[in-house]
């Protein structure tokens, strides 16, 4: 877990809110971005004192940012320049850093696109979910297929070679055929990353509520069911795989080479730090780690003291805004670098984990893991474990039973 921190800036707004979304998001104006934006930079600026405090390591060396929302694209080109400006003063961004930036296509201006090519950013992840215009229009997405070939076409033109196109399966009125026609766009569009989820409709979300209730407002009638998703979604593993774009991780896919570094860290358990709503943290401390999390309340947020201190989680258990500061132990970590370690597909090695946390807890889980395995979920080949193509649709019912294990 050693090395540089990756940072990941959280920016919640957006032009309008997916009818499914359930994330700390919404539709606010210019002045509340702006408030957002000077809380923000206050944070960024107290990070190293505040991560003192809870005696993490925190280091100044950074090699992968990632701006992720919500929309961050709706931010100005001043804003960003602020952003940026304070983190260069409270971190040492490596040159090669991979900096992504989270986009709707259609919601970047183009001075905001020059100023974030100036800044270094090498990286974007468009939220196209389909190329099928009646389906996103169906979940409040407010972009269409040509604008998404358009921005693909666009940042390439300048000079982002680094482009991911997010896909849903299970979206309202998609069939088997509108899917692959998804598919098969994401793959001609020559993004040399893909991420392909399952749609997951939460209770607190509009669509959610909707469905639950029974009703026909925001398409609810018109969604598949998650068996017809599922098989979606292993349709577009294979094509995926055919295209030379690999799976390395659940809902990701990469050509060779392309893989998201930032990302990678969370799968990894390599130290990271979260500014902004909800955002979330892992660093190290001492042998151990910890892991806390800001306030997904944005009056919370923006209220919580002045925009040149850090959030006061930082201070104290007993000021944190949404929970703690959790201390991740050792037979905690063990779970972490198993469950995490299992979302990639090279899945984990048994070596490893007897290297860093002991025979006795690896002997203790292996029960569940051979329960696992004889059920078609699991492979164990090689002093290695990884999840079946079945277990990977149903990675939260594996990780549940080792869980029940590893607390046993």
């Amino acid at each position: 877990m050693a090395g540089p921190v990756g940072v990941y800036i959280s920016v919640p707004f957006c032009k309008a809110k997916c009818t499914f979304c359930n994330f700390a998001s919404g539709v606010f104006g210019a002045e509340r971005m702006q408030h957002y934006v000077d809380r923000l930079c206050g944070e960024i600026r107290g990070a190293h004192e505040a991560a003192e405090r809870i005696g993490a390591s925190l280091p100044r060396a950074v090699d992968t940012l990632y701006f992720g929302g919500g929309t961050p694209s709706l931010l100005s080109a001043q804003q960003f320049r602020e952003i940026f400006q304070h983190l260069g003063g409270e971190f040492d961004i490596d040159a090669d850093a991979e900096i992504t930036l989270e986009c709707a296509p259609g919601q970047l201006a183009a001075e905001t696109l020059d100023e974030l090519l100036r800044q270094g950013m090498n990286r974007i992840s468009f939220g196209v979910q389909s190329f099928v215009d009646r389906e996103t229009a169906a979940v409040g997405r407010l972009h269409t297929r040509q604008q998404c070939d358009a921005e693909i076409a666009r940042v390439r033109a300048v000079g982002v070679r680094e482009i991911n196109v997010d896909l849903i399966a299970g979206l309202p009125h998609q069939t088997a055929e509108s899917w692959q026609y998804s598919v098969e766009q994401a793959i001609a569009s020559g993004a040399p990353h893909i991420s392909v989820y399952l749609l997951e409709v939460d209770e607190d979300s509009r669509l959610g509520r909707e469905l639950l209730e029974q009703g026909s407002r925001y398409s609810a009638a018109a969604v598949p069911d998650e068996d017809q998703a599922a098989e979606w979604y292993q349709h577009a593993c294979d094509m995926l795989r055919d295209a030379g774009v690999q799976q390395y991780e659940i809902s990701n896919f990469a050509r060779l080479g392309h893989q998201s570094r930032h990302n990678l860290k969370y799968w990894q358990r390599r130290p990271y730090i979260g500014f902004g709503l909800d955002a979330h943290s892992m660093l190290l401390a001492g042998p151990d780690a910890v892991r806390f999390a800001n306030t997904s309340d944005l009056e919370r947020y923006l209220g919580q003291g002045s925009a040149a201190n850090p959030l006061r989680l930082f201070e104290s258990e007993q000021d944190a805004t949404d929970g703690q500061v959790d201390v991740v132990g050792h037979c905690e970590a063990f779970e972490e670098a198993l469950f995490l370690g299992l979302r990639l597909n090279e899945g984990v090695d048994l070596g490893t984990l007897r290297r860093q946390f002991g025979e006795t807890l690896l002997e203790e889980t292996m029960p569940a893991l051979i329960e696992v395995r004889d059920a078609g979920l699991l492979v164990l080949d090689s002093g290695r474990i990884r999840l079946t193509p079945r277990g990977r649709l149903v990675s939260n019912e594996v990780f549940s039973r080792l869980l029940i294990s590893t607390a046993a």
